[in-house]
């Protein structure tokens, strides 16, 4: 049959680890971006606000 008893608390918390592995990967999955892609987005969005700046009228023009 078997090796020898089985510690119930052990195989439990093997099991929630388990299930938060799985979860935590389709998260990553659904979620995750790389530091590329991140680094990528904010010199993006830098870029535009730049931009945006360097059309910005002063008040003192009005």
């Amino acid at each position: 049959m078997s090796e020898g008893p089985v510690n119930l608390n052990r195989v439990r918390k093997q099991k929630a680890r388990a299930a938060d592995k799985a979860r935590a990967d389709e998260n990553a999955a659904r979620f995750g971006r790389t530091k590329a892609q991140k680094a990528l987005e904010k010199a993006e969005a830098d870029k535009a606000r730049a931009m945006l700046d360097q059309h910005r009228r002063d008040e003192a023009d009005e």
